[in-house]
């Protein structure tokens, strides 16, 4: 197994990410570097057996727009990683870089996994009773019946092959737990879903994601994302206030919030999920946090690891097959 790195993708580059992949070189042999290398070079040590560069001249930064990069940089770390993951020289890549251009590199230097419309960001999010992968978070702001049925069936194969969650619960993100609530959109979706062969437990508010009452919510892009950057909004401002207030508390409450306060960092901390994968394409790739550090880049590449160990792409295409020829409309 082959994993590409995108070395100068991200607000960090090069350094945590070479020094994340040296991490994951002691667990994963295979990866490869890909960016300038003389910069590389510098944070990379003399001996490293597991580790290999693929030389990538350009850089395309945070603010470019994405598909005019693809095309103006070929040469650019992202877009040669991509390209080697279509002449399938590696099983995956990973990158912290920006993620317009993962989503242009995809589409058009890798290519759609067989039978998806879109592919879809799916994002891990913390709950009472573990994790729940939220899809899409921001891939595709206007979808159809049909792309929010298929991450529902790439949604489910992720979360029983890599988070190892037997027989995901899978629901729809609505503004009622009712039959018939929401638009048509979500009618539609819902009728696609019921008739598959996931395990469709219907609607879920905003409100029951927190609680764990599903394992996999499926939304359109506009919404994902927006439920992400207001969960983002809502960790920071609790831990604000908890470190703003941590002087009023005695000594015995504070060693109750420290112990508290530890767990809920983790909990919400990005780089204990490594990144997110962009399912849907001919290959797996995941998209890390443009803030990642070396231990983000770390956990991002065991996900890619596992996630290409266990075939999901050849289980997301068995899932579609399994469909049944009446859900293809819409």
């Amino acid at each position: 197994m082959r994993i590409a790195v995108d070395a100068m993708g991200g607000d960090n580059a090069p350094s945590e990410i070479v020094k994340g992949v040296l991490e994951a070189s002691s667990e994963i042999e295979g990866i490869v570097l890909v960016g300038r290398k003389s910069e590389i070079e510098r944070y990379l040590p003399s001996s490293h057996p597991n580790i290999t560069i693929q030389n990538a001249k350009e850089v395309i930064g945070m603010d470019e727009s994405p598909v005019a990069a693809i095309k103006k940089k070929p040469d650019a770390s992202i877009a040669v990683a991509a390209k080697m993951v279509r002449r399938r020289e590696v099983d995956a890549v990973v990158t912290a870089g920006n993620t317009g251009v993962m989503l242009a590199a995809g589409i058009t230097l890798i290519g759609r996994l067989r039978g998806i419309e879109r592919p879809a960001i799916a994002c891990l999010l913390p709950s009472k009773l573990g994790k729940v992968l939220l899809l899409d978070a921001g891939a595709n702001v206007d979808c159809k019946p049909l792309h929010l049925f298929q991450f529902g069936i790439m949604g489910k194969v992720y979360a029983e092959e890599v988070l190892g969650i037997q027989n995901p619960r899978v629901s729809l993100l609505n503004i009622g737990e009712e039959d018939g609530k929401g638009n048509r959109l979500t009618d539609k979706a819902a009728e696609l879903l019921s008739a598959s062969t996931v395990n469709f437990c219907g609607n879920i508010e905003g409100r029951d994601i927190i609680l764990g009452k599903s394992d996999v919510v499926v939304c359109d892009g506009f919404v994902g994302n927006s439920i992400i950057k207001f969960g983002e909004g809502i960790a920071e401002f609790i831990i604000d206030e908890i470190r703003q207030n941590a002087g009023f508390i005695n000594k015995i409450g504070l060693l109750f919030l420290k112990g508290l306060f530890r767990s809920l960092l983790k909990k919400i901390d990005y780089a204990e999920y490594g990144g997110a994968p962009l399912l849907g394409l001919e290959g797996v790739s995941i998209i890390c946090h443009g803030r990642s550090k070396s231990k983000a880049i770390k956990n991002a590449i065991k996900v890619a690891s596992v996630a290409s160990s266990h075939h999901i792409n050849n289980k997301i295409e068995k899932g579609l097959n399994e469909k049944g020829k009446d859900c293809c409309s819409g």
